[in-house]
């Protein structure tokens, strides 16, 4: 029978606990049948997440994957192309919004190809930080209008694609990040005959927040500051090269979380702008870089994981503060150029894993293996989990800590078999389960007393890597939310972390997103032997480029998703693309799959010729072995269905 609080749940509490409204963007929300579903135009039309789970699985790929919902992506571009135009129109701004995309933040191909596409209304262009990005984007750049924006360090090749662009009547702007690319510049446009266009990357002394804040002063690992600003303009003029300089660039941080912070950058690099435009030479473009946010746990805070401002109000500042120092220096306002990525794509991207397997601390807990003579210790124990009335809660807790460390150091100097630290062990963690159930709902909680749920949480185990898949949360603490895709309409239950299937003691989550600050754990659902899927969000910024190939396990499976009204469930899997097959990742770190084969086909047929194994038995082996080669990296999970208890047969 199920009881009172387990029946009184409902989806609509489940969406709540999760915060899909929060930090959903109006694209993510429960059905009324528990189930996660994705609005990509946030117009009334979902997809159950599910549904494409199922629909996958069924065309050969199984979770990890990672699912692209491409009309979001879409979406995004439109959204903040279109917040630009309306503040410009609404601030009565005189110049354009030029934004571009910066390909580093997702290089694949699906990802630039669809943003290019959408943004062809809206003259959107590229962003390159490297010389394999600028041959991507001076590919898939189309129109005359749109710009091209090169950053990052340049050779001279570097500086060569970009005239390239020039000469064929793209606009691409080199940005100089080091003084000494100046003289590069001057000497290889010579050499081409091609006037290259110009922008300089201004250190500023504005601070950013958040964790890329060093992105910003004087340690700055990229910009020039006041004074080779100074110098790169001397040496453009002595070449007489003052027409090309168009643009000044900044970039503030990735992920600012305070609209203060990208204000006051704004405010000092318009005057930079200003200052350039009085020395003579034409301008025509101001870059703000990156640094608009996504509100990972929907607090809309300046928390480093969230943003205390929107999409719109983030467009208004920067035209409205460009505006008025433009018109306080007398100067025509720039064509605004934004490198917005993580805004624009992290959204579309999710990545769903399975759990198969947990790790509970109490589970084997109980009377198997009672000891036949119990130790004095293990009697202490008992009488602390039977006699809770007698002592307060912090002082049992105490106590039951001391004859813990009691009853390892009595193993350790061998006064305590195998049998009685167990038996120690198994009512220490009942104690603090008694504790903790004690302490939910009971106001102020002594400070040792608060990490008892995190302590007892259960370890979920998710068939997925970490450092594949959610290098961020590893390196940088990156926060995403994680919440289940099915089973919402039940009460979750068990409070949990999340563990991937490396062998490494990172290889887990145990940081989650919360409405004030973060959490140990997250409250999950009861496994009962059917698959159980979770959802982490937000992760189409970095994560599917940055993948670490740690213990080998390679790229997931991937789906991309287009609504469609005249199918069934509304969308239809536009394509589909396989995750690395181990031979894959064994050719990457340079073996030959071929001959590791040939070497174990020598090694068992030694084996069959020494009698170990018979000559059948030797053939499966290699093809075992072979066969396991195409398969993916990572666990192919199989579920041993639980026998039926038998029947009794009736006496007749």
């Amino acid at each position: 029978m199920k009881s009172k609080s387990a029946s009184s749940w409902s989806a609509a509490k489940s969406e709540e606990l999760y915060g899909f409204k929060r930090w959903g963007s109006g694209h993510l929300g429960v059905d009324d049948d528990g189930f996660v579903s994705v609005e990509p135009l946030a117009d009334g039309r979902g997809i159950r997440i599910m549904d494409v789970v199922d629909e996958a699985i069924g065309m050969g790929l199984k979770a990890p994957m990672v699912i692209r919902f491409q009309d979001l992506l879409r979406h995004r571009v439109t959204q903040l192309n279109e917040l630009f135009r309306k503040a410009i129109k609404e601030e009565g701004y005189k110049g354009e919004y030029r934004g571009v995309f910066p390909i580093k933040v997702n290089q694949l191909r699906e990802v630039v190809d669809e943003i290019v596409d959408a943004g062809k209304e809206f003259g959107y262009g590229l962003e390159a930080g490297s010389k394999p990005e600028l041959m991507i984007a001076l590919a898939m750049h189309e129109g005359p209008n749109r710009l091209i924006i090169c950053n990052g360090y340049k050779d001279h090749d570097y500086i060569r694609l970009a005239l390239l662009g020039r000469k064929i009547g793209k606009k691409i702007i080199i940005v100089v990040e080091q003084l000494a690319e100046v003289d590069d510049i001057i000497a290889i446009s010579q050499e081409v005959g091609v006037k290259p266009m110009i922008g300089f990357r201004a250190k500023l002394q504005t601070r950013g927040e958040g964790k890329w804040s060093s992105s910003t002063g004087d340690n700055a690992k990229f910009g020039l500051n006041t004074a080779e600003i100074l110098f790169a303009t001397e040496k453009l003029k002595k070449a007489k090269l003052t027409q090309c300089v168009k643009l000044v660039h900044f970039h503030i941080g990735s992920q600012v979380p305070n609209i203060i912070t990208i204000k006051n950058a704004v405010i000092e690099a318009t005057r930079f702008y200003c200052q350039l435009v009085k020395m003579g030479f034409p301008m025509g473009y101001l870059d703000c870089g990156g640094g608009l946010g996504i509100d990972y746990d929907g607090s809309r805070t300046n928390f480093e994981s969230s943003m205390n401002y929107t999409m719109a109000e983030y467009a208004r500042d920067v035209v409205a503060n460009i505006r008025d120092i433009c018109v306080e220096s007398g100067v025509p306002v720039p064509d605004i150029v934004t490198e917005s990525g993580r805004a624009v794509v992290a959204p579309h991207s999710m990545l769903v894993v399975e759990v198969f397997e947990r790790i509970n601390k109490r589970e084997t807990l109980g009377i198997q293996h009672q000891p036949k003579e119990k130790h004095k210790v293990v009697t202490d124990l008992e009488l602390l989990l039977k006699n809770k009335a007698k002592l307060g809660k912090l002082e049992r807790f105490h106590d039951a800590i001391q004859k813990k460390e009691e009853s390892f150091s009595l193993f350790n100097l061998g006064y305590l078999n195998l049998e009685n630290r167990a038996a120690a062990e198994s009512l220490f963690w009942q104690v603090c389960e008694q504790i903790a159930k004690e302490t939910r709902d009971t106001g102020y909680v002594p400070e040792e007393l608060r990490g008892l749920a995190a302590l007892l949480a259960d370890q979920y185990v998710c068939n997925f890597s970490v450092f594949q898949s959610l290098l961020d949360h590893w390196a940088l603490k990156q926060l995403f939310p994680i919440a289940p895709l099915h089973r919402l309409k039940e009460k979750p239950s068990v409070n949990a972390v999340l563990v991937d299937i490396t062998c490494d003691s990172d290889g887990k989550i145990s940081t989650f997103i919360d409405l004030q600050d973060t959490k140990d754990y997250l409250t999950l659902h009861p496994l009962n032997g059917k698959p159980y899927y979770l959802g982490v969000f937000l992760t189409g910024a970095y994560q599917d480029i940055m993948g670490d190939l740690h213990n080998l396990f390679g790229r997931v499976n991937e789906v991309h998703v287009f609504l469609e009204p005249d199918e069934p469930n509304g969308f239809y899997i536009e394509e589909t693309l396989a995750g690395s097959r181990i031979r894959d990742v064994i050719d990457g770190v340079q073996y030959q799959w071929e001959e590791l084969c040939r070497k174990m086909k020598a090694q068992i047929d030694a084996a069959t010729k020494k009698d170990l194994v018979k000559p059948r038995e030797g053939v499966r082996l290699v093809e075992f072995y072979e066969e396991q080669m195409r398969s993916k990296t990572y666990l192919n999970i199989e579920r041993i269905p639980k026998k039926r208890p038998a029947k009794k047969i009736a006496k007749a």
